[in-house]
């Protein structure tokens, strides 16, 4: 295994709840990342944001690692769930909240 595939498996192993973004979650640098850091912001769940387009092998390194082409990707307690698409459509079905309190993850909803 590369390192950035062991360095990824040990975030997405050792954090609840991470999510591979463009940008960072006080600063997104695509419109599907901000939209992705504002439904967890909403949730209020406490999450790692990693910024993509500081290092290439990162950014490559994600999508090998899920088999998943797009960015942002969120990762739950080691778990890949999805890219925004996904996370946006689990929000609206109140399914996301669900996922965090089914995988025993607290959070305080803003709403």
């Amino acid at each position: 295994m590369s390192d950035i595939q062991s360095w990824i498996k040990h975030e997405v192993e050792n954090n609840d709840v991470v999510v591979f973004m463009k940008g960072t979650p006080s600063f997104p640098q695509c419109g599907f990342s901000g939209q992705v850091v504002q439904i967890l912001d909403y949730v209020g769940v406490k999450y790692v944001g990693h910024n993509v387009l500081e290092d290439d092998s990162l950014r490559q390194g994600i999508k090998d690692y899920s088999q998943w082409p797009t960015i942002p990707q969120l990762y739950v307690k080691g778990e890949f769930i999805g890219g925004c698409d996904i996370i946006r459509e689990m929000f609206q079905s109140q399914e996301l909240p669900a996922l965090f309190t089914g995988k025993g993850i607290e959070f305080t909803p803003q709403g």
